[in-house]
């Protein structure tokens, strides 16, 4: 019994010391506080790196939201910079696509300006409706319609009986004088040498000026018919151009703006088959109402904006002021003479004339679409110092009417600046604030 009982003891030791590792530890366990210690380090490391994590992302985030307000407020000052002091440089490749006109600052005020239809017409003092002088015949047409002229250049040839006739007494007169001077002066020889009397002297004498004076009457009437001078002492016989033939001459320079002629046409003397032009300068009628009449007088600055160049203003000066009034209107014709060296002015356009009337306080005037905005500001476009330059000039404006707006702060009459165009200038202006935007 004593030996079963210790067969068992050591059976149970036995088994129990396989399951012990023979250091003391337990193979599945390990020291007291270990596995404890091992979670709280894996859940501070998850922590940790979540807690960094969290922070990286919080700082990207501010620094790029820093980065998108630095950016935004780098982009505000840009615009305001802009409107302050913004320029815009173009090509001459722009330039020669835009249109862009330049013009004075004007001096008045907007209640000083009086509005009202106008008409242009050709300048009377530059054209000349030419014609012959006598009963003629066309020959030949040698001007045609739009062909630019100068003084003495010629329009047409024409023949004519009358001009045939004149010239040949003019020949035959000159023949006599000759003759009689001759005579003359044989007389007075033998006079001196006492061979002949005195009286026969004077006899010679009076023929020659009888013949001096129907020559002289012959180069009157052609100098009627518009002959020169030079034209007549040049005027031989014995040519191959017959002496019925002349040639019609423009008297100014101009463009030939109406032609009625054709070769064999018979044209009399009433008759103004060709008309000259010159469009230097042209004449503007204005149609002013009776109660506009008491502030305008000759010297006054016309500015006409019209229909077919809505964009475009031309400057002129007042030199006339009808005494009548129209009884059905109630209006006076005034007249204007404006510029118009590139010929865009033509006869028969309509539009609308401003007046400006003597101001006690005047200030600077610009049109209308000279202002553009540009950020909170309203701005005049005026040129840089190189060629396709311009800036932006930040100015207060006041009062407007026909047209024109007041620049109280900003501007000086006199100045320079953009009159058309200035809304081109502006979209070139804001493209370029967007590209340098963009590329930051």
């Amino acid at each position: 019994m004593n030996r079963i009982l210790f067969s068992l003891m050591i059976a149970s030791f036995l088994v129990l010391g396989g399951c012990f590792d023979p250091s003391g530890e337990s193979a599945g366990q390990q020291e007291p506080g270990t596995g404890a210690e091992s979670h709280r380090d894996k859940g501070h490391a998850d922590n940790g790196e979540a807690h960094e994590g969290e922070g990286h992302a919080e700082d990207g985030e501010a620094h790029e939201g820093e980065g998108h307000a630095e950016d935004g407020e780098a982009h505000a000052d840009e615009e305001a910079q802009g409107g302050e002091s913004g320029h815009v440089e173009l090509t001459r490749s722009q330039l020669e696509r835009l249109d862009i006109d330049l013009g004075d600052v004007r001096s008045g005020t907007a209640g000083d300006l009086v509005s009202a239809p106008a008409t242009l017409k050709y300048n009377a003092d530059l054209i000349a409706r030419v014609g012959p002088r006598l009963d003629a015949k066309i020959v030949e047409v040698i001007a045609d319609l739009g062909q630019p002229v100068a003084p003495g250049d010629p329009l047409a040839v024409l023949d004519s009986v009358a001009l045939g006739k004149a010239k040949a007494r003019h020949l035959t007169t000159k023949a006599r004088v000759d003759t009689v001077r001759a005579n003359f002066e044989r007389q007075k020889r033998l006079n001196e040498n006492q061979i002949v009397s005195e009286a026969e002297l004077l006899e010679a004498r009076a023929r020659l000026a009888e013949a001096r004076a129907e020559h002289d009457a012959a180069d009157e009437e052609l100098k009627l018919y518009g002959m020169t001078p030079e034209q007549i002492d040049a005027v031989q016989p014995d040519t191959d151009q017959p002496l019925s033939r002349y040639v019609l001459r423009s008297p100014i320079e101009g463009v030939v703006q109406h032609r009625d002629a054709v070769p064999g046409q018979t044209i009399s003397a009433n008759e103004t088959p060709f008309l000259v032009v010159d469009t230097a300068s042209m004449w503007l009628m204005i149609q002013v109402a009776e109660s506009d009449l008491a502030g305008l007088q000759p010297g006054q600055r016309v500015d006409l904006r019209l229909r077919s160049y809505p964009d475009r203003i031309f400057s002129g000066t007042l030199n006339w002021l009808s005494t009548q009034l129209d009884e059905e209107t109630r209006t006076a014709r005034v007249r204007a003479v404006i510029d118009n060296p590139d010929g865009t002015l033509r006869d028969g356009m309509f539009g609308t004339a401003s007046i400006q009337v003597e101001s006690g306080s005047p200030v600077a005037l610009v049109p209308t679409d000279a202002v553009q905005r540009l950020g909170q500001r309203d701005v005049v476009f005026a040129p840089g110092e190189k060629e396709g330059e311009y800036r932006a000039v930040p100015v207060t404006t006041g009062a407007e009417n026909a047209g024109y707006v007041e620049i109280i702060d900003g501007l000086e009459p006199g100045a320079t600046v953009v009159v058309s165009g200035a809304f081109d200038l502006m979209s070139a202006l804001t493209a370029s604030t967007r590209s340098a935007a963009h590329s930051h």
